[in-house]
């Protein structure tokens, strides 16, 4: 396509982002007014983060959902936390036709966030976009340029970049701790009884097409009738969700790159299946089982694992320098180690140089050392902060397009069983 952001144009926008603040109009005693579209697992939860976060701030004033009892649990929560009963939508366009609001988080099936996204900046609100940005990267490109044009502050909700652990974990890599670093290997491991498979989250027995407006759920998905499992689990499906590749390993290549400077990929090519939930009632369509390699183009790559059937190594990021390596595990433990040249055999010499002898080893726990459990609630902060002219946010738009890119890559190669080619020219990914 002719409007297509060129690869200088988009790197150029997300350096841009990433500069000094912006001065906000706003009086220091305004509160910034809230819309909250999606109360669902996470968008229920995230009322009380933002409560945490920027309780002075803000004030949430309009919720919407397309499902009447996650409205009425959400109130009553505002009620409980908050001391406030916002307005209620069941369609996000009329909320964002309310003049007083001056900002929305988007917490939403990732399906629904680009027609939301869109209409929110046209509609001159700020807007805070859970990860991933889009369901597809054509959509991403979408919204990068709608941000462009709106001028807008957009925070996309990868939320590592906010955490205290991981921005330390930065800091040592620029200092030089671990060395040259050409390997990454990052995993996310998970497991659910036998009663609990993965992603199958309770369906609310009271759930009807009654109660629930399904066609607003389904967007521009394809048709499809009545299905409390789809609505309610929708992360297992590919019409709403990339499943693991844009639910989980987004994060981790995200972080990846933000500790290393890091932005594109030039290939991946990922393998793996519906292994572990095979029940014949079972009609998810995203794999249990992913594997994926990336391949950067200045001598760099990530090995990515995950599993839905273990959770014994759990989480984490591990940075392989030749000096030295880093790990940060389950987001709330961060390990220094320094390289010995020993192979680890015992009672064998340190043979490592003495500048690297001198490296001490590090443990730094999260919620001791920094009070987080991660870095959601700095994440919220971070974009009221912005919204209000103090800071920049951390996860601008060209930031989170490139996080989607890496999971749209993994999901392409998984589903056509190739290796998937980023074309830096064109901003558009090839089969090789």
């Amino acid at each position: 396509m002719a409007d297509e952001l060129d690869r200088r144009g988009f790197l150029k926008a997300a350096a841009l982002a990433a500069g000094p603040a912006l001065v906000s109009g706003r009086a220091a005693n305004d509160k910034v007014n809230i819309g909250w579209i999606g109360v669902g697992t996470r968008g229920y939860a995230g009322l009380d983060w933002l409560h945490t976060a920027s309780p002075n701030d803000v004030q949430i004033t309009a919720i919407c959902d397309t499902y009447q009892g996650y409205i009425a649990r959400a109130k009553d929560r505002m009620q409980t936390v908050w001391g406030t009963t916002p307005k209620t939508f069941v369609d996000y366009r009329e909320l964002l036709a309310d003049k007083s609001i001056d900002a929305v988080y988007i917490m939403t099936p990732e399906h629904l966030h680009h027609d939301m996204a869109i209409a929110a900046l046209r509609a001159g609100k700020h807007v805070y976009i859970e990860k991933p940005l889009a369901h597809t990267i054509e959509e991403g490109f979408d919204i990068v340029r709608e941000w462009q044009k709106a001028g807008k502050i957009v925070q996309v909700g990868t939320q590592n970049r906010s955490s205290s652990l991981y921005k330390k974990a930065k800091e040592l890599v620029q200092q030089g701790m671990v060395g040259d670093v050409h390997f990454v290997r990052a995993f996310w491991y998970r497991n659910g009884l036998p009663n609990e498979p993965s992603w199958r989250y309770a369906i609310p027995p009271e759930a009807n097409p009654q109660n629930t407006d399904w066609n607003r759920f389904l967007g521009t998905a394809p048709k499809h009738d009545w299905d409390a499992q789809r609505y309610f689990q929708w992360r297992l499906y590919w019409d709403y969700s990339g499943g693991i590749s844009t639910d989980l390993l987004v994060h981790q290549t995200d972080i990846v790159n933000f500790m290393l400077d890091k932005t594109l990929p030039k290939s991946c090519m990922a393998s793996g299946g519906i292994y572990r939930w095979t029940a014949k009632t079972d009609d998810r369509d995203v794999p249990d089982t992913l594997s994926a390699i990336y391949e950067y183009p200045d001598q760099f790559q990530i090995n990515y694992s995950c599993y839905l059937g273990n959770e014994f190594f759990g989480y984490g990021e591990e940075i392989c320098g030749n000096e030295g390596t880093l790990r940060v595990m389950n987001r709330q433990d961060l390990y220094f180690e320094p390289e010995m040249y020993n192979s680890r055999r015992a009672n064998a010499p340190n043979r490592a140089p003495e500048a690297i002898k001198a490296r001490a080893a590090l443990h730094i726990n999260g919620v001791q050392e920094y009070k987080e459990s991660d870095g959601a609630i700095n994440h919220f902060r971070n974009f009221i902060n912005a919204v209000l002219g103090k800071e920049k946010v951390i996860a601008p738009p060209p930031v989170g397009q490139q996080a989607a890119i890496s999971g749209h890559m993994a999901t392409l190669s998984y589903k056509n069983q190739k290796k998937v080619i980023w074309d830096e020219g064109t901003n558009k990914t090839k089969f090789a």
